[in-house]
């Protein structure tokens, strides 16, 4: 609610929902979401909307010395219990192939140099936590590298590049990957991620008809239908999968492409310091794990 009212207040003085947005790091569409849930919230209208345009109507400018007050009185709260920034919460998006790997080291690194801060993690899929991040809803996010620009508002981190390769049954280690795509079954990337957005341009640029037999998400779920003789799958070479013995990898070869993992951020942030020093957390474990 307090971030809502922070926005609503920022419609107010700079006098549009993109005006707002540019001076506090949110898109417009972000400032037109919190708008509409702090709406919901309250259970009335703040603005008037025609078309594009929106105006204050009675009810937001009478919102707007109360949402001034709340504000003021949170402020003197901080001030109170003294809060600064050794203590916190960071709000940090991953997808699921990072929390049990370049997650667990930069939380440790990050809790051991700033023991008063905690940390939520929320998990999803790329999508989706760019929305989060771009609302507001969190701090930043360790996602794969969207297959579009990204706002002027959003910050990218580039941590690690992953070659996709094709994970087959070991009985078929020694065949060319190219008759295997064109015969076997094919355990698909889901393609609504951006990773399996990538796969999908790769079959399509390879000219190959594939047999789609499952499409999901979850890598170590496709790791265990291919070892369960499902079929084949083509997959990034995450550091957190675990290959058993009876699935082989098969490079691509010349024809290797990768996805790009890495964390974005908003460029105005409310946790600033506590975000940088997490994001140097992650740095430093994707150039050495082992540290």
């Amino acid at each position: 609610m307090l971030r809502e009212l922070r926005t609503f207040l920022a419609v107010v003085r700079h006098g549009t929902f993109a005006r707002a947005g540019a001076q506090t790091g949110l898109t417009q569409s972000a400032v037109s979401a919190q708008i509409q849930r702090l709406e919901d919230e309250l259970g009335f209208a703040l603005f008037d909307r025609t078309g594009r345009s929106a105006s204050l109507n009675a009810a937001g400018q009478r919102t707007v010395d109360v949402a001034q007050e709340l504000l003021a009185v949170y402020a003197r709260l901080a001030v109170q219990g003294q809060a600064s920034e050794s203590a916190g919460l960071l709000r940090v998006g991953a997808i699921a192939s990072v929390q049990s790997s370049l997650l667990v080291g930069a939380i440790q690194r990050f809790r051991a140099a700033a023991p008063g801060w905690r940390i939520r993690v929320a998990p999803g899929v790329s999508l989706n936590l760019l929305a989060q991040v771009d609302s507001g809803e969190l701090d930043l996010a360790v996602i794969i590298k969207p297959p579009f620009a990204l706002p002027r508002e959003m910050k990218w981190h580039r941590l690690v590049s992953e070659p996709f390769v094709l994970l087959v049954p070991r009985k078929l280690a020694k065949e060319p990957w190219r008759e295997l795509l064109a015969r076997e079954p094919l355990i698909r990337y889901d393609r609504n991620s951006f990773g399996g957005r990538l796969v999908d341009r790769f079959l399509k640029r390879m000219r190959i008809n594939v047999d789609d037999v499952v499409e999901l998400d979850e890598l170590q779920g496709i790791v265990g239908l291919v070892a369960a003789n499902v079929g084949i799958a083509i997959v990034p070479h995450a550091a957190a999968l675990h290959i058993p013995a009876c699935v082989r990898t098969l490079s691509l070869g010349d024809d290797t492409f990768h996805r790009e993992v890495g964390i974005v951020e908003r460029a105005v942030a409310e946790q600033a310091r506590a975000s940088n020093d997490f994001t140097a957390c992650l740095r430093a474990v994707a150039e050495d794990p082992n540290i």
